[in-house]
Order: C-alpha cells, then structure tokens, then sequence
C-alpha cells in the first residue's frame, strides 16, 4: 500500500467538482497543469478565473519533501511555530551530507560519524512533529520521492530545486525555499504567480543512443537557463507516452535547469507500470477512476498552440544524443558536432572522469542501460581509458542492481560504487588532485555543471549528458567520441563499434529490498524532546530578524557590485559548507565568495568603505554590520539561478544587507528574499548597472512608501559627490509586504498573524 493513500484517495475525491467548475470559469479546455493547479486552490472551490504570468493565487500543497542540508534550517524555522505536528505529510531525506572518496560502504560509515549531530538532530525533530525520516544510505530525495510518494495530479513542494523531478509521474513538484515549506508544515497557504504554461510536443519515439536525457537537453538549449522563468513546462504528444516513466523523471528534474516553476507529464500506461512495479497499485486503482481529470482535455493536445504561451516539437526519432557544457547546462552541442566545437573551443579532449547517478539519472533503467555498454567493452576486451563512477538513487535500486548482477558488471570495469546520495552532483566529493586545480574534463549524467561545482577545480571542464553516453565517453576516453559512428581500439588490436545501449525499464524480477531505510514518526512526539547544543558549530538555534523600523534607509554602502553569471552557488556554496547548513553564523562566512566583483574581476575580493583596503566580502559585511552601517548587492541577469537553499538570502539577511537590486532574478531566490524580509528589487532601466560605482553610498528615498505596483526610488551617491537617481521595480503584494514590515515571514508565523 501507498504511503498518505487516504490523502491521495481525498485528491482525487475532490479533483472533478473542482476542475470542471475551473473549465466553466475560465471558458476553454484546460491544460493539465490548469487542472492541477485549480483542483488545490487555498479556497477550495474554484471562484474565479487567474491570469498567467500576473496573479498570485493561494495553494494548498499536498505534501512537503526536505533534505538533509535544507531541512536543518526549514525544520529550526518550523520549530518557532509553536506547532505540535506538521499539517500535510511531510519527509525528511538524508543525501546531501555523504561525501564520495572511497565507495559506499566506507563513505558512509564516516558521513555517519562526522555529521551524527546533524542526522540525530533530523531523527528527532521528525520522530516530534510527525515526520517520515529517510536515513543517511537511503537514498536521494527525488528518487525516493518518486519510488512511494510521488502521485499523478498531485501538488508538492520541496526543500531542492529538483523537486520538480515527481513531475515524471504526473506531479506538479515544486522547489521552494525553507519559509515556505514551513507555511505548508504549518497548515498555511502557499503563494505562487499563476505560472505561464509552455508546452513541449514530443512526436516520434527515441531510438539508437537517444535518451529521454536528450529530450531536456535539447530543450535547455533552445529555451537557456531562464527561458522557462515563470511558467510550467508540460509535455505531451506520442514521444511522452512511449517513454518510461523515469525517462519522465529525468525531463522533468533539469527543468529546473531553464528556470521552469516544474515540468510534468499526463498520466499514462508508463505511470501506471512503474505505480505498479513500486507496490502501489492502490494509486493506479485510485488514479484509473479520474484519468480523464489526469491529462488536459483532449482540444488542448490536439490544437496546442491555442492553450499554451510558448510551443516546442521535438521530432524523438530525429533527435541525436547531446552533451552540454562546459559551465552551464544550456549549452547544448550534438555528438556529431563536439569533435569540432570542442577543438574551436580549446576544451581538453581527453575526459579524465565518468559519473553515472545524481536525482536525475539514478533509475533502475538508467543503470541497466549503462551496464549494457560497459558489458560491451569487457566482453571485447576494452579497458576504460578514464575512471567511472557511479551514485545509485536508493537503496531499493542499489539491492536490486546487485541482485540483478549490474553492480557486478560496472566493478569489473573498475567502477567505483558511492553511496546512494548526491555525491559528486552538489560537490560532496573529495576528488584526488583536484586542488592542482589543473584544466581537465569529466562528463557525467548529473543536471548542473557550473564552475567549481563538482570538485571544487574551476578549471574542470564538467559535461552533462546521458547514463550511456557517459559510459561510452569514459570508456573511450575522448570528449569527441561518438559511439554511433566511431570505433575503439581493444586488446587484440582490433577495431569493436559498440551496439546501442538496451535495457529494461523495470526489473523483471521486480524491486527487492532488505532495509528501505524509512524510519516512521512517533505516535505521539510531545514527550520527545529536541536537543541543539550551545556550543556547536554545526547547529544554531535561530532568533527572530528585526522588524523594519518605518524609516527610509539611508547611508547604506555597497557591499559588491556582482557581474555575470551568479548563482546560489556563487552566493552561499555547497561542498565543504555543507556541514555548516543548520548553523547560520558560521555559514555565513561563505556568503557571495564565489561573486565576481564588477570593479576587479575577483571573487572574494571587495572594498572595505571604513578602511580603503580590499578583503573577503564576509568580512567586509561582518565589518559594516559591526559599524551598524546597512548595505545593499547589486547583481546581473537570473541572479539567483540553480539549488532552492534559501541560505543564499539568509546569510546576507543575518549579515545586515538590506537589499539586492539586480537586472532579473530566478524565481525560487526572489521569493527566498522577500520571504526573510529583504529588498528584492530590479533595475527598471538595466543600463542603470553602468551607473553603478564602487564606493557608493546609497538612500532610499521613498521606502515609506512602499507598496505594490509602485517603483522605489534610491538614491546613489558617488565618492566625488555626485549623485544618480535610479527606479527600482518589485513584485511584492501587500502580503509579502507585510513580510517585509515584520522582518520576515516567520515572524508573522510566530505571531499568529498569517
């Protein structure tokens, strides 16, 4: 039986009065994203229609999912809401914290002894307030979500950017940050901009070396890494229906990738296969008995233009594999075309590593598919010419894999077997040689390849592409290999041409599993009591942020003026300052390290105002707050952009920054901003950049009057005196104003007032 069955049966309850009511009001056929979205109205029952793109409308999420380096501060968030238990099912899943080095087995025996205070701290507060707790070992998050909680028609929100992965069966997942996953723990609404619908026809069907990985791929390529700001991708037509169901996974999660709210698939016989294969076939019986209300309406996918804001065709059976990189997942090149880009481009050619797993691309067929390239080069004798990783997405999928003999296959190519997390996709990877910081490539099956991110070297050329393709790329060794017209050399000289990969889309002897790893809440958590040392460097107890004072601010400095591509990554890292993610000072040290300042192209490097001299921007910052000076960032276009952690706009919050005032901001970090009581604001002329300088002094001169629609105007003065005047838009309502008044939107929580 399904994990919350009941809460699934009360969906689906409730899903046609309220979809046909939505239909009714808004005149037309709907989407599938329409009838997910109208069917978890805060209200209920449909009363009007919304305006994509304009109006904010209150949600009522299924389900909320953490991991384990969000969790620590969205479950200290929650425990000032005075609470008993949580209002919706909630999960905790313990990933990110498991650094890869040596295999499973010892990786995680010394993850369980470095952070045990992390994981026992997340086992109690669960085990307190009726939270379903993955143990470290268990799996990913996203994986494990879609194997028992995932659900077609269903709303969620998660802790990670990759949340979106459950659109594979049929979700509308969504990534947010901790404050919003406590409103919803809470029994609250959530807030979301009525997302705009792009829609993506798939006809045709994969075929050769063509994985559904190349669909998204593809797909980043023609949209980038904001095409899909603001709007739900959602993916239909032949192709959809003749791909598994975590082929679906995979499209959906790298959404996150351009940007897009989610992506989602309609229900369909992969769904019910893979509900079936996971033990959940009371899902399928539930969801057999509203179908229709599953997918759009039929007009929808017939006449697609009409429905959607944006349409895209891919035609499957001409699609041809892709790899994407270096340092940014849009960049899309076919593998006909990398032998001549990557030597126009100067890129190593030689691919040092091959990393198979992360959320994305951790499925049962994923490996199996892999495993059929590796059996390939050892039956003729061809020995891996780089060193091969891979990450499992779950314990079930690891005890099958060995059952199946497919663990067996890639350790005889040497693979090294991590533990089923994260890994090398967040950085939690302890890379030999990598602080030579030496120009190299690696390619892997993961969904983000920013600079630094995997090992930490900014000179690693990271690729992004599919499980069998980066099986083939390691064995041959070369960045310009391309398995479908190219031959490798094997041990007796000759010339081997690999088959296309193959493999099963569900295990035929079905999913076996000793020790999921889940442990359940109690009962009754009231007795249960949650210990945070004080002198811990890994856990802090949080304080409440100060309310604004009334007044406009004033004398405020520049703290960096930030150019290019700036992530969350780029403001709060990951990696080693994992381990720092439940204690907010000292995580704070990592705060906009990664930024390249405008005025000096350096990261980490600012001017000090008080002093003249040039230091890291933590301490500058720390120096200002010290002094009871307020600062503001300034930023480029998509600020923001990749992993949901709200640490990005918590750290700058906790250091005494007032506002970030940028060309455009990604989605999830905007709302991060406003949700802890910060400025979040965008140039209305972006040329105003330029104006920036970099001892500025900076007024805002009518934050008194700050209200919805009406732009701010902030004054920056220069060092000799003179003065630019610059308008700054926002898309806060009067809510999220109220966030803003009250220092933060916990604050309200606490008080009792929202």
């Amino acid at each position: 039986m399904a994990f919350d069955i009941e809460m699934i049966e009360k969906v689906y309850a409730n899903m046609a009065a309220r979809v046909d009511k939505a239909r009714d009001l808004v005149g037309r056929p709907l989407t599938l994203s329409e009838k997910i979205l109208y069917s978890h109205l805060w209200e209920g029952m449909p009363s009007q229609s919304f305006t994509r793109g304009k109006d904010y409308v209150d949600f009522a999420p299924d389900r909320v999912a953490c991991q384990d380096a969000t969790a620590q501060m969205a479950l200290l968030q929650f425990m000032h809401a005075g609470k008993k238990t949580v209002a919706v099912p909630t999960t905790v899943h313990c990933d990110h914290l498991i650094q890869a080095k040596s295999g499973a087995e010892a990786d995680l025996a010394f993850a369980n002894k470095q952070s045990k205070e992390v994981f026992d701290f997340l086992s109690s507060v669960s085990n307190k307030y009726g939270i379903g707790f993955w143990k470290p070992g268990s799996g990913i998050i996203h994986q494990i979500v879609l194997e028992n909680y995932a659900f077609p028609g269903g709303l969620m929100i998660g802790t990670d950017s990759h949340t979106v992965n459950a659109g594979g069966l049929g979700m509308l997942a969504i990534g947010v940050g901790g404050a919003d996953a406590v409103d919803v723990m809470s029994g609250m609404s959530w807030e979301l901009k009525f997302p705009k619908l792009i829609g993506v026809k798939l006809t045709g069907k994969l075929n050769g070396w063509t994985a559904p990985k190349d669909v998204i791929l593809k797909v980043a390529d023609i949209l980038t890494v904001k095409g899909g700001t603001g709007a739900i991708v959602e993916y239909f037509g032949e192709g959809a229906e003749s791909m598994s169901c975590t082929g679906k996974g995979t499209i959906c999660n790298m959404g996150a990738e351009i940007g897009a709210t989610t992506s989602t698939f309609g229900y369909d016989d992969s769904m019910r296969r893979y509900l079936a294969a996971t033990g959940r076939q009371d899902v399928v019986n539930a969801a057999d008995k509203v179908a229709s209300y599953l997918t759009a309406d039929a007009e929808v996918y017939a006449n697609p233009a009409q429905y959607f804001d944006q349409l895209i065709e891919i035609n499957l059976s001409e699609l041809e594999p892709h790899i994407n990189g270096p340092f940014t997942p849009d960049r899309g090149t076919p593998v006909s075309k990398m032998k001549a880009e990557a030597e126009a481009n100067g890129w190593p050619i030689k691919v040092e590593w091959g990393l198979i797993g992360s959320c994305t691309n951790s499925s049962y067929e994923d490996m199996s598919r892999a495993a059929s390239i590796v059996r390939q080069a050892v039956a003729h004798g061809i020995s891996p010419k780089a060193e091969f990783g891979i990450n499992p997405g779950s314990e079930q999928i690891r005890y099958t894999i060995e059952r199946d003999g497919i663990i067996a296959d890639f350790e005889k190519m040497g693979t090294k077997v991590f533990t089923n997390a994260c890994g090398p996709c967040i950085g939690q990877w302890d890379r030999e040689g990598a602080d030579k910081q030496e120009k190299n490539t690696i390619v892997h099956s993961f969904n983000r390849n920013f600079s630094k991110r995997a090992d930490g070297n900014p000179n690693t050329h990271a690729f992004v592409t599919s499980p069998e393709m980066v099986a083939a790329l390691a064995i041959s060794g070369r960045l310009d290999f391309n398995p479908i017209t190219d031959t490798l050399i094997n041990d007796k000289g000759e010339a081997v041409k690999l088959n296309p990969p193959f493999g099963d889309e569900l295990p035929t002897k079905g999913f076996d599993v000793k020790d999921p790893g889940f442990q359940a809440p109690a009962a009754d958590g009231s007795s249960i009591e949650v210990v945070v040392s004080p002198t811990s460097d890994r856990l802090q107890l949080l304080a409440p942020f100060d309310a604004w004072d009334g007044k406009n601010i004033t004398s405020a400095k520049l703290l960096i003026k930030a150019f290019g591509k700036c992530t969350t990554d780029h403001i709060s890292m990951a990696g080693p300052w994992l381990r720092f993610r439940g204690h907010l000072d000292n995580i704070s040290n990592n705060m906009l390290i990664g930024a390249e300042n405008a005025f000096n192209g350096k990261a980490n490097s600012v001017k000090n105002q008080l002093t003249g001299a040039y230091d890291e921007v933590p301490k500058v910052q720390r120096a200002y707050k010290a002094a009871g000076i307020p600062s503001i960032v300034v930023g480029d276009h998509n600020y923001g952009e990749g992993s949901s952690r709200e640490h990005a706009a918590m750290e700058p919050r906790f250091l005494g920054v007032k506002a970030v005032l940028v060309k455009s901001f990604a989605r999830i970090h905007e709302t991060n901003l406003k949700k802890q009581g910060m400025l979040a604001l965008t140039f209305a002329n972006e040329s105003d950049y330029d104006k920036i300088q970099e001892d500025d002094t900076i007024n805002f001169l009518d934050l008194t009057e700050f209200a919805p629609g009406k732009p701010l105007t902030l004054e920056f003065v220069h060092a000799d005196g003179s003065k630019d005047t610059i308008l700054a838009n926002h898309t806060y309502i009067d809510s999220q104003i109220g966030w803003f008044v009250a220092g933060s939107a916990l604050n309200l929580i606490a008080a009792g007032k929202s």
